[in-house]
């Protein structure tokens, strides 16, 4: 081993490195030298039918080393070691031509040991003896084994544990309308590059309608195709809640009854399809990411960041320019603009639907990320770039993030480059690495909605195997999440005859970031536990100020306003009323009375 960040700990297939390689987290495994004596050993804990062995070289952009071809020898006492024949002859399997594209090497038959190496037999000839390495096998039966007891994960959900293509997603979806048809609706938001529908289901004890003061509430999941984890969470979710409210558990109801629950499983499809014809182990770490057009839909929304930073910074902030719901720019709404259709159909549902708060499931880490996404100086790459709401933002990352299974634990492995259970599992965006054009700050800036990312496994395209163990890891954070949108304040503006006031504005005193009221005059706004000043403005209407409070238990304080009309409108009014007239002049002016003159 060259150094600790190339040691075995570093071989595992789709490891990254990342743009800074340090003695830490290295992009793979490397042989302290290069010559056919080097090997790469697994210890699987138990009995395993070991069946073939997938490959890529380093992941590096400084560096290029892989293994071209190798043996294979199998043991169970790690002393006495058997080479795989071909006959008489040892087998020399043929590794990989470059650094990235996974190799795929299937035994001639399976073979039974508990530990297994690979011995690089030749090696690219400009690089090293490196590899990244997964091992294909099923462990034996044995009820006796201490490690495999102690360490199995298991599960009592009584849910369906597959990779679900296209068709079989569509079916699994209307599947649990028929189970709970009284609280789910199955709709879509529009299509995706190659035709196919995106598919969302609502849960809801009213679907079909937004209800007076019930909070809107999103997950969406495989923007990027190729992460496939959060669309089987999502389906797994959806199956989750049907059952729990059925069986009348208490928690799933009140959440039911008090919230309309959003659940998209699949913003990518096509992207998702190229993946899973590759297969988990083979589709690496970006096939199937992008869009059909070769779009990344996460950051293909419009970069508002700029647009508010300019407007700030030429003082126009709040008088000339709003602080929220910043327009989408002309020329990304043009048909020439580089817009992909998933995304277009996103901006359409994100302005459709009064969102609250929602979470876009991601993969390949574990972590939760917030906004902003962006630096704010230009040619920055990570700096620390906060929202007005950086404290609430960070509790609803955290609440994530606390109660998933692996993210803050400190003995846990790292994915690839970052301890992020060091930092309690969340990260702002732009720390980790800046991105213009992100949904979670588009959501933030152009809507009410806070989003946030989840990345909820190591692993992009987890085997099918593994998918209990994910659902247990996450199952519990999902749920939290979701109640966190009755966190904060809630009412509704009205007029003094009782109609809801739409498009009212809500400040909060020290907050520089507002919100607004839907349609029916109703609100949502997301705080930590304290008292408030709380604003309300609205065209045509005095404003009005209140104190709210808002407590630790969970459940969003009521704090409503009635607006009365301000002079101006009034006076407006009557003037419209007689077509901008003086009210004086309403009636024509009286002809002056004429003298007669005496003669």
């Amino acid at each position: 081993m060259q150094r600790y960040g190339l040691g075995a700990h570093r071989g595992r297939l789709n490891i990254q490195a990342g743009l800074y390689e340090d003695d830490l987290y290295d992009g793979g495994w490397c042989a302290g030298r290069n010559d056919p004596l080097q090997w790469f050993e697994v210890d699987a804990r138990r009995l395993t039918k070991f069946t073939g062995v997938i490959t890529q070289g380093r992941s590096s952009l400084w560096s290029s080393d892989w293994v071209t071809s190798y043996r294979v020898l199998v043991s169970n006492d790690s002393h006495t070691w058997v080479t795989l024949k071909n006959g008489s002859r040892d087998l020399l399997f043929i590794g990989n031509k470059e650094k990235e594209i996974p190799v795929l090497n299937t035994f001639p038959k399976p073979v039974v040991a508990r530990y297994i190496r690979i011995n690089p037999r030749s090696w690219y000839s400009g690089g090293s003896i490196c590899m990244r390495v997964e091992i294909l096998g099923c462990p034996m039966p044995d009820p006796n084994n201490y490690y495999h007891r102690r360490n199995e994960i298991t599960t009592t959900d009584n849910l369906d544990f597959k990779h679900h293509s296209y068709k079989e997603m569509r079916q699994l979806m209307k599947v649990v309308n028929e189970m709970c048809p009284n609280i789910t609706r199955i709709y879509n938001i529009g299509k995706s590059y190659n035709g196919q529908k995106l598919y969302a289901i609502e849960i809801s004890d009213n679907p079909g309608e937004h209800e007076l003061g019930e909070p809107e509430f999103r997950y969406t999941a495989g923007s990027h195709g190729n992460e496939v984890l959060g669309r089987e969470l999502l389906l797994l979710l959806m199956q989750f809640l049907c059952q729990e409210y059925l069986s009348g558990n208490p928690r799933i109801r009140h959440l039911v009854e008090e919230t309309r629950i959003h659940l998209l499983p699949s913003v990518n499809p096509d992207g998702y399809d190229k993946a899973a014809e590759a297969g988990s182990e083979l589709s690496g770490w970006s096939l199937g990411r992008w869009s059909q057009d070769g779009l990344d839909i996460h950051h293909n929304f419009p970069d508002l960041n700029t647009i508010l930073w300019e407007a700030e910074s030429r003082k126009w902030v709040p008088r000339k320019f709003h602080n929220h719901h910043i327009p989408i720019p002309e020329w990304y709404l043009s048909k020439n603009a580089t817009v992909a259709m998933e995304t277009r159909a996103l901006l359409g549902w994100m302005e459709k639907i009064p969102f609250v708060l929602g979470g876009n499931l991601q993969g390949g880490e574990l972590v939760v990320t917030f906004s902003y996404d962006r630096t704010r100086p230009h040619g920055v790459m990570r700096e620390a770039t906060p929202t007005p709401d950086d404290p609430v933002f960070r509790w609803l990352a955290f609440s994530y993030a606390s109660t998933h299974r692996l993210m803050t634990d400190a003995s846990r492995r790292v994915c690839h480059t970052q301890d992020f259970a060091k930092e309690d599992g969340t990260i702002n965006g732009a720390s980790w690495h800046t991105a213009a054009g992100s949904m979670n700050d588009f959501s933030y800036l152009h809507t009410n909605c806070f989003e946030l990312s989840m990345y909820v496994g190591c692993d992009k395209f987890p085997h099918e195997s593994e998918l209990p163990e994910e659902w247990e890891n996450n199952r519990e954070s999902l749920i939290v999440f979701m109640e966190q949108v009755h966190r904060g304040i809630k009412g509704v503006v009205r007029d003094l005859q009782g109609r809801g006031i739409a498009n009212a504005i809500i400040s909060v005193e020290g907050i520089n970031h507002d919100i607004r009221t839907a349609a029916d005059g109703d609100y949502w706004r997301l705080l930590n536990p304290g008292e408030y000043r709380v604003t309300v403005r609205a065209e045509g209407y005095a404003m009005s100020s209140k104190v709210c409070e808002v407590g630790y238990a969970m459940g969003a304080t009521r704090c409503s306003f009635t607006l009365t009309r301000s002079n101006l409108s009034r006076i407006k009014e009557i003037m419209e009323k007689f077509n901008k007239q003086p009210i004086n002049l309403r009636h024509p002016p009286r002809r002056p009375r004429q003298r007669r003159l005496g003669t």
